[in-house]
């Protein structure tokens, strides 16, 4: 089931410039969810990271995969309406520079959740291959 960028809005709260998932490829509900965000040389951070070569942050690959998760937990009825934020990350680990141009496809899977805290296990790749993974933790919350 793909989302398109009007209806990841109607799920995350994030919005431009910090909305980082283009498109949901496909996801189940409270369990996982694939997602792309093509990469371009007109977002902001690259004004300063670098202006002589462009690398996207770690940290916002970090977010997208998040996001991506998000998705599918914001998608369960009792979730709509709420935010996922960060808890902690573990075993971030980056293996590959991702530049304008580049298509980032992630996969995030909720592989453990204890009532509103859990954790997302999240891989990013380009071209197939490995870009970044990490160990999300998350909490659901009320706030807006």
């Amino acid at each position: 089931m793909e989302l398109n960028s009007n209806q990841i809005q109607q799920i995350l709260p994030h919005r431009y410039p910090f909305l980082l998932v283009d498109k949901i490829t496909d996801y189940e509900p409270g369990k996982w969810a694939k997602g792309i965000k093509c990469v371009t040389a007109n977002e902001m951070h690259f004004m300063g990271h670098f202006p002589q070569q462009h690398v996207m942050p770690g940290v916002l690959i970090l977010e997208a995969m998040a996001q991506v998760g998000g998705v599918s937990l914001l998608s369960l009825e009792e979730n709509r309406g709420k935010i996922a934020l960060f808890a902690g990350v573990k075993e971030a680990r980056f293996k590959g520079q991702v530049v304008p141009g580049d298509v980032l496809e992630m996969e995030t899977e909720i592989v453990r959740q204890k009532g509103p805290v859990g954790i997302g296990s999240a891989i990013a790749k380009v071209n197939g291959k490995v870009v970044a993974k990490a160990e999300l933790m998350f909490a659901v919350s009320e706030d807006k």
